[in-house]
C-alpha cells in the first residue's frame, strides 16, 4: 500500500513538472534529445523531463540603449553619439538556431553600425537631417538581423555632444546669418519705401494743389505737438520771389563793386 502511494506521488510530481505554461506574448522552442520539435504556442505544454528542453521566446518589443560611441564625422569633427533601437523577435526557431545571443548580437551590430553611418556623414547633416540618418541606421541594422529572425522596428539618435569650442563657433555663425538677414530685410524695406515715395513724389507734383494740402497738414500736426520750437516748412516757389529780391539788390555794380561801396569810395575832390 505504502508502495502504491509512493508510486503516485512520484507520477504526479513528474506530471506536475512535465507542465509548461506560455504566456500569450511567448513562444517556446522544444528540444527532445537534442532535436529541434515544433514551436510551442501559449498555453499549458507537456514536455517530458529528462528528455526535453524549452526555450522561451519573447515576442514583445525590446528597448536597447546603444552607449554614447566617439566618433568623427567627414568634416573632421569629433562628436559622441548615442541612440536607443527598437526590436522584437519573429522567427523564435531562427533567433535560438542561427544565433547565441540575439539581444548582445543586435546591440553589437547597433553600436558598429552606428559609428560607421555618423562617420559617413558631416556635422550639419548629423544635426539637422537626423531623419535620413534614422533612416539609413534601421535599413543597415535591419538587413544584419534578418536573419536571425529580429526585425528592427525604430533606430532614433539620441543626443549629440560636440566640443565645446566647436558650439561658440557655430554661435558665431548662427548670429553672424541672423545679421546677415537683419541687413537684407533693412535693404528691402528701404528700396520698397524709395519706390512708394517716388510714386509719391510723382503723384505730387501732377496736382498742385494736392502739395498744397499736404503742406497744410504737415502744419497740421506740428500745430499738435507740444514742442517749445516749432519748425514752419515752406515751398520753395513760395519763398523763391523772396530770395530773387535779395539777389538783385546785392547785385554788383557797374564798376564790378556794390552800390553802397562805391558811395563809400567817392569823395568831394573826385566830384
Amino acid at each position: 500500500m505504502i508502495t502504491a502511494i509512493v508510486i503516485i506521488l512520484v507520477l504526479l510530481l513528474v506530471a506536475i513538472s512535465s507542465l509548461r505554461v506560455l504566456k500569450e506574448y511567448e513562444r517556446g522552442v522544444a528540444f527532445r534529445l537534442g532535436r529541434l520539435r515544433e514551436p510551442l504556442g501559449p498555453g499549458i505544454r507537456v514536455l517530458l523531463p529528462g528528455l526535453d528542453k524549452l526555450v522561451r521566446m519573447d515576442l514583445r518589443v525590446v528597448t536597447l540603449t546603444i552607449p554614447p560611441q566617439e566618433v568623427i564625422t567627414r568634416d573632421n569633427v569629433p562628436a559622441r553619439v548615442n541612440a536607443v533601437v527598437l526590436f522584437r523577435v519573429v522567427d523564435p526557431v531562427k533567433s535560438v538556431m542561427t544565433v547565441e545571443n540575439h539581444a548582445i548580437a543586435t546591440s553589437q551590430i547597433a553600436q558598429t553600425t552606428l559609428r560607421s553611418v555618423v562617420g559617413r556623414a558631416d556635422l550639419d547633416t548629423l544635426l539637422a537631417h537626423r531623419a535620413d540618418l534614422n533612416e539609413d541606421l534601421a535599413k543597415s541594422i535591419a538587413s544584419m538581423t534578418e536573419p536571425w529572425g529580429v526585425k528592427v522596428e525604430v533606430v532614433e539618435i539620441k543626443d549629440v555632444e560636440i566640443p565645446e569650442a566647436m558650439q561658440r563657433a557655430m554661435a558665431r555663425e548662427a548670429e553672424a546669418e541672423r545679421e546677415r538677414r537683419a541687413k537684407v530685410i533693412n535693404a528691402r524695406g528701404e528700396l520698397q519705401a524709395s519706390a512708394e515715395l517716388r510714386d509719391a513724389a510723382k503723384t505730387l507734383s501732377e496736382s498742385p494743389a494736392s502739395l498744397q494740402l499736404r503742406y497744410l497738414q504737415t502744419l497740421l500736426e506740428l500745430g499738435a505737438d507740444q514742442n517749445s520750437t516749432v519748425v514752419f516748412p515752406l515751398p520753395i516757389d513760395i519763398i523763391g520771389p523772396f530770395l530773387d529780391a535779395i539777389r538783385g539788390r546785392a547785385a554788383p555794380g557797374v564798376n564790378g563793386t556794390s552800390p553802397a561801396t562805391d558811395a563809400v569810395e567817392r569823395t568831394p575832390g573826385d566830384r
